[in-house]
C-alpha cells in the first residue's frame, strides 16, 4: 500500500526503513549510492503497548535521534500485528475485507482495513495497519508506502527459495511471537503466527504445526531468523525433536555502518528495501 503526498525531489537518496509493533520499533537507514546501511537502532518495550503509546515512542524517538531528522527519498512502513489473513488473488474481493479478518480476529467497528499484493504467491494480505501511526508518518514525511510483516516476510522468503526443490520449516522469532513459514518446492504451504512465553510454548506450536502437515521431525529442515542464537532456549528445544536445525541468511550485498546482531536478524526491516 501506498499513501502520498507532493513533496520536492531529494537528492541524498537515503531511504528509511520503519517496523512498528506493540513492543518495540525498529529503524533503518540506506545509503543508495554506495549501497550502504548507515543507521541501524531498535526500541524494544518493557511491555506490550498500545498503539497510542507506541506512537508517543515513536514521536520521541524522531525528536531525539539525530539521524531520523534527515531529508528521505523513499520511507517504507511495516506493521506488526496478528490481524491479517491470506486469500487466493483468484477469490479475493475487495468489498469483502472484514468478512476475511473477522473469523480469526477482533475487529473494531472503527478499524481500517487494507490489503497487499503477494505478486509471487497469487494472494492477498488482508490486514489492520496502525492508522495512528500512518497518519504521522504522513504529516511528517508526505509520500511513504506501507506493508504488514507478513508480507515482506513471505514476499522475501519466496524469492529465496524459488528455485529450491526442497521443504523447509522457517521461524521467525521475536519478542513475544514467532512466526512459522513452509515453503515447498518454492511455494507457500503455510503460514501462521503465534504467541509465546517460554521455550515450551514455541516447541508445543512447532510441532503441532509439524503434526498436522505430516512433517517427520527426522527429516525436516528448520530454519531460523529474527532474534534468535545458539544460546538461547528455543534454538536448545528444538535440536531436542528436530534433527536439521539451522539459521537462515538474508543474502544481501550491504556495507554496514551498524552491523546487525547477525545475518540473518532484522531480515523484514532490512530486507524492505
Amino acid at each position: 500500500m501506498a499513501q502520498t503526498n507532493n513533496i520536492s525531489e531529494i537528492s541524498n537518496h537515503k531511504e528509511l526503513s520503519i517496523q512498528i509493533s506493540l513492543s518495540g520499533l525498529s529503524f533503518c537507514i540506506l545509503q543508495k549510492s554506495n549501497h550502504t546501511i548507515s543507521f541501524l537502532k531498535h526500541v524494544d518495550f518493557k511491555k506490550k503497548q498500545n498503539p497510542f503509546d507506541v506512537l508517543d515512542r515513536l514521536k520521541l524517538t524522531f525528536e531525539t535521534e539525530v539521524s531520523l531528522q534527515d531529508t528521505f527519498s523513499n520511507i517504507s512502513v511495516i506493521h506488526v500485528n496478528e490481524l491479517s489473513a491470506f486469500v487466493p488473488q483468484a477469490l479475493f474481493k475487495k468489498e469483502c475485507l472484514a468478512d476475511y479478518l473477522m473469523f480469526n480476529s477482533k475487529l473494531l467497528k472503527t478499524d481500517f482495513i487494507t490489503y497487499d499484493t503477494i505478486s509471487n504467491n497469487e494472494s492477498v494480505n488482508v490486514y489492520v495497519p496502525y492508522v495512528n501511526i500512518n497518519n504521522y508518518i504522513y504529516e511528517k514525511f508526505g509520500t511513504f508506502t506501507f506493508k504488514h510483516f507478513s508480507t515482506v516476510l513471505i514476499e522475501q522468503l519466496l524469492l529465496i527459495e524459488e528455485k529450491s526443490e526442497d521443504q523447509k520449516v522457517y521461524a521467525h522469532m521475536d519478542s513475544g511471537h514467532f512466526e512459522i513459514v513452509v515453503i515447498n518446492k518454492g511455494a507457500l504451504q503455510f503460514y501462521n503466527t503465534f504467541e509465546y512465553t517460554t521455550s515450551e510454548d514455541f516447541i508445543y506450536y512447532l510441532l503441532f504445526t509439524t503434526e498436522q502437515l505430516n512433517l517427520d521431525p527426522e527429516s525436516l529442515q528448520l530454519v531460523f531468523l529474527g532474534n534468535v542464537t545458539k544460546n538461547d532456549p528455543v534454538h536448545s528445544i528444538a535440536y531436542n525433536y528436530i534433527r536439521h536445525v539451522s539459521f537462515g541468511n538474508r543474502f544481501d550485498s550491504y556495507t554496514y555502518k551498524t552491523a546487525p546482531k547477525t545475518n540473518y536478524s532484522d531480515f523484514t526491516l532490512i530486507k524492505n528495501f
